[in-house]
């Protein structure tokens, strides 16, 4: 019953969390600090401190794997948060299961984006301009980050919450 109260948790901060990202472009502390303290709670409750373990294990991967994306300013900080805190509700495994599903998601929609608004010849030379700067180990420039007016964003807690929620649904259906 408490892993149940743990999905279900999981869920309604990720979907809270994509809902503010898509309307504000922002997730707040209000919500990723109660859902990490909540997270690491109820595994406690559910497995003792095996839960607490995985529950401490999933937000430091969480915020370990994202914190360089943070840091080069490609994704935002709540964006980082939002995956600590899902990190201790899930555990190290499934948070890479929902992490590999977040980035095919936020994968289509940028597609999507960039077909839309009719930017495809300069997000190739954007890319062409990453792997440029990747090989001689250095940043690509302002132009290139969230900073950028004229950067496209996708909402990255909107893929976030889209990959929980079919987690979530994978989970309850037994399809682990």
């Amino acid at each position: 019953m408490v892993r149940e109260g743990v999905w279900i948790l999981t869920a309604v901060l990720a979907t809270s969390a994509g809902w503010t990202d898509w309307r504000w472009r922002r997730i707040p502390n209000w919500l990723t600090l109660p859902g990490l303290l909540l997270g690491i709670a109820l595994n406690s409750a559910a497995s003792g401190w095996a839960g607490t373990k995985d529950s401490l294990l999933g937000a430091a991967l969480g915020l370990a794997l994202l914190l360089p994306f943070v840091l080069v300013r490609s994704l935002g900080a709540g964006d980082w948060k939002l995956v600590g805190a899902l990190g201790a509700c899930l555990g190290p495994y499934p948070l890479i299961e929902v992490l590999g599903a977040t980035l095919f998601v936020a994968g289509l929609m940028a597609v999507g984006l960039i077909v839309w608004k009719k930017r495809v010849r300069q997000t190739l030379h954007n890319l062409g301009h990453m792997v440029g700067a990747f090989f001689t180990l250095h940043l690509p420039g302002p132009e290139l980050s969230l900073d950028s007016p004229q950067s496209l964003k996708v909402p990255f807690g909107v893929a976030v919450a889209v990959a929980v929620i079919l987690y979530t649904v994978r989970q309850a259906w037994g399809a682990s």
